[in-house]
Formats: C-alpha cells, structure tokens, sequence
C-alpha cells in the first residue's frame, strides 16, 4: 500500500486548490523575512505552473519584485475580506513574483481572467486592459513552488 507522506498530501491540496478556488491571499515578505502588512485577497489565474495576478502598480506586491522582494507567501482558498478571514489557516505556499512583460502572455492571462471570471468580467475586463496600457495596473507573474 502506498503512502503518502504530509508535505506530498499539503502540495496535491494546494495544487487542487489552485485549481479550483477564485481567490488567493497574498502578501510580499521583505527583507528580514516577515510578511509585509500589504496582505490581500485577490483574484488571480493558473498558465501552467505560473500564477498570474493583474493589480494596481501603486500597490506593494507590484513595487515589491521592482526592489528585489520577490518571494510572497500565498494562502490558497476563498474565505472573503482578508480582513475579515482567517486566511492563514488554509494552505499555503511560496512564490517567486516578477513583473511579466510578454504581450502575449500578458492577453493569455487575460483571456483566462475572462474565462474565471466570467461574471464580473465585463466591468473589470476593461479596467484590466486600460490599467495595463496606461501603466496604472501591473501583470504580477509568480513561479510557485509546487
């Protein structure tokens, strides 16, 4: 009989969350290794083994990998407000963030953002695309390390 040892049973959970949630929380961790009190709940989209996140390039988890901060400690489920959430009880894993720049992969992300996000696509869709054309949003590309 195979078993399954606990770090392998943590990874396929956070692995069928990823799948199957519509938000992440998410929070920068700076230099000295604590979590940065820019902690949100986020709607976010999965190419491959890469999260993609589209936000305000005014917020630190875009700032952040500019100044060379780039791990980010996510909490895999959907339970709300952050604020209101004990988030930190869900799964969780680690990221690498860069700001993603390829066009194309930039309209990929988006195109599954419209897909997950049918419902409030139509309000948020074009908010995303102006953001990122005008500089006001950022494409956050994070390698996870599932």
């Amino acid at each position: 009989m195979l078993s399954i040892i606990p770090w392998q049973t943590q990874a396929a959970d956070v692995r069928s969350r990823l799948l199957n949630s519509k938000l992440v929380y998410l929070s920068p961790i700076k230099a000295d290794g604590s979590l940065s009190s820019c902690q949100a709940e986020i709607w976010y989209v999965m190419q491959g083994a890469d999260l993609y996140v589209c936000t305000a390039t005014s917020s630190w988890r875009a700032q952040a990998p500019r100044k060379g901060l780039t791990e980010t400690q996510f909490w895999v489920g959907d339970l709300g407000v952050w604020k209101r959430a004990d988030y930190r009880s869900l799964p969780e894993i680690k990221g690498i963030a860069s700001v993603e720049t390829d066009d194309a992969k930039i309209e990929s992300a988006l195109q599954l953002f419209g897909r997950k996000y049918a419902s409030g696509w139509r309000t948020w869709g074009p908010r995303f695309r102006r953001g990122l054309k005008d500089g006001s949003r950022t494409m956050l590309k994070y390698q996870l390390a599932v």
